[in-house]
């Protein structure tokens, strides 16, 4: 029956949206997008002494 394929269309497309909803969610809980750890204090140079 043609009527009946909006309905079973748009169910397959809400279907789509809640499994790729769940699979964003799930992949950032389980692996957090990774930060970069800058540190600009961590670059210490070391001093020359020049008097000897």
């Amino acid at each position: 029956m043609p009527q009946m394929a909006p309905l079973l269309w748009s169910s397959l497309f809400v279907f789509f949206l809640f499994n790729l909803l769940l699979f964003l969610i799930s992949t950032y809980f389980l692996l957090p997008p990774s930060k970069m750890k800058y540190n600009p204090c961590s670059t210490t140079y070391p001093q020359k002494n020049w008097k000897w």
